[in-house]
């Protein structure tokens, strides 16, 4: 019956937004089939043309999925029902180690840079018509990317990885197009890229991140675009290689149409040297953000790439924001100047408790794995059970389901919040919750 269904409106844009809604707040759920466009127009009183613009722009918005004359339902996982409501709530008393945030006490003072940047705009205020990146951030940037051997090209400056890979996919990309992802990922990569109106096409990964094999096949079945994460991948800490590298970069050479995207996350807080990716195919880019490394308020990624992609990137950016504030490029870029962050240091704060956590656990039976950054994943028989299990022991863990697409289940644990003492005790928990798990692979 349609009465069951919570659609209305009478326009297009009116009966969109409420199956968004309904979707967003559980009363149609993933995989809910809805009712064929002429039923649904009849019902509304409106026309069936009307009711065929709604779903194609849910479809366009990552809410739906049509299936030929099986019709159209609610994507598995829907960009409505975003992944973040698959963080869990911590309840008082209960100790977070699902957030994903940084340590703050390795995170640097930003008082003094932010005076000198405020300063410096009162003498000489920014302007309507100025250049996008202050020239001195993007020399600097050019010259640490030159060093770690990402290939020439120019520089933008954007609010933060995400946005950067956003506008990379969407100038380059249309509505339908295919997208191979790292799986186990990044959950807010994998919402974009369903929100964008993308199909994510998963790829396995292990400590050496992506499996070529799975790259070539995702290429192979037609994926224009291949997401990497460089170090400290989220939620695995897989570090791409040497040798995983030179194997992916073969595979790409063969296939020099796909654009490639290759967010550096670990910049900042690993020790691991950079591998990349990049310069192989003719449409790539790279990004770097100070979020794990500086705060994550700090909104500022720097992008590099192929000239037509960043030239068309720029010119989305000029079209919405105009330029990332120039008070926070010149404060982030104090920070670079001063090393107000070494690396090596808190790359070997996270690792020491990053391999302490691992070690304990392996005592315990329990295979888990964290190469670089600051998680640690561990593959578990039953991911409900063990994050409720592990709430009720007093510990907070993310839920696999974040990050997965077709990787058997798992759940991911961030060390910045721990202390030695804390280790032992979490493993325990951790054990007692997943039981051994002999899983060698995330997926």
């Amino acid at each position: 019956m349609l009465g069951e269904y919570p659609i209305e409106g009478r326009r297009a844009a009116e009966i969109s937004a409420s199956v968004e809604r309904a979707v967003g707040r559980g009363e149609l759920e993933p995989g809910r089939l809805l009712p064929p466009m002429r039923e649904l127009a009849a019902h509304l009183g409106v026309n069936p043309n009307t009711v065929a613009a709604a779903y194609r722009t849910l479809r366009e918005r990552g809410v739906i999925e049509t299936a030929g004359r099986r019709g159209s339902r609610v994507r598995s996982k829907p960009a409505t029902t975003a992944r973040e409501y698959s963080r869990l709530d911590v309840p008082p008393g209960v100790r977070d180690v699902a957030s994903g945030n940084p340590d703050v006490t390795l995170l640097p003072p930003l008082t003094e840079v932010f005076t000198a940047a405020a300063a410096q705009a009162d003498r000489a205020p920014t302007l309507y018509g100025e250049a996008p990146v202050v020239p001195e951030l993007g020399r600097y940037a050019r010259a640490a990317l030159d060093r770690d051997g990402v290939p020439d090209g120019p520089v933008a400056v954007t609010s933060g990885a995400l946005d950067a890979i956003e506008r990379v996919l969407a100038v380059r990309l249309k509505v339908g197009d295919a997208v191979a992802v790292e799986d186990p990922g990044w959950g807010s990569l994998l919402d974009l890229v369903s929100g964008l109106g993308l199909r994510a096409v998963p790829v396995r990964v292990d400590d050496e991140g992506p499996l070529p094999d799975d790259v070539e096949r995702a290429l192979t079945s037609g994926a224009r675009a291949l997401v990497v994460t460089s170090r400290a991948q989220n939620p695995t800490g897989a570090a791409v290689g040497a040798a995983r590298a030179r194997a992916v970069r073969e595979v790409l050479a063969a296939h020099k149409e796909t654009l490639v995207v290759e967010d550096d996350h670990g910049h900042g807080i690993v020790d691991l040297p950079l591998h990349t990716l990049s310069g192989v195919t003719h449409a790539w880019a790279f990004v770097r953000s100070t979020a794990k490394a500086y705060g994550p308020d700090l909104r500022l990624a720097v992008l590099t790439g192929d000239p037509e992609t960043v030239d068309h990137v720029q010119g989305r950016i000029r079209f919405g924001p105009g330029w990332v504030s120039k008070v926070l490029q010149r404060a982030v870029l104090s920070l670079w100047e001063s090393g107000a962050v070494d690396a090596r240091e808190v790359a070997a704060a996270y690792g020491r408790r990053r391999d302490a956590l691992i070690a304990a656990l392996a005592r315990h039976g329990v295979a888990s794995y964290g190469r670089s950054g600051m998680n640690v994943w561990v593959p578990v028989p039953d991911e409900t059970g063990a994050v409720a299990r592990l709430l009720h022991a007093g510990w907070a863990v993310a839920p696999g389901a974040r990050y997965r697409l077709g990787a058997p289940p798992g759940i991911r644990v961030t060390v910045s919040a721990l202390s030695g003492g804390d280790i032992e005790e979490v493993a325990a928990a951790v054990a007692a919750a997943v039981g051994p798990a002999p899983a060698r692979r995330y997926g």
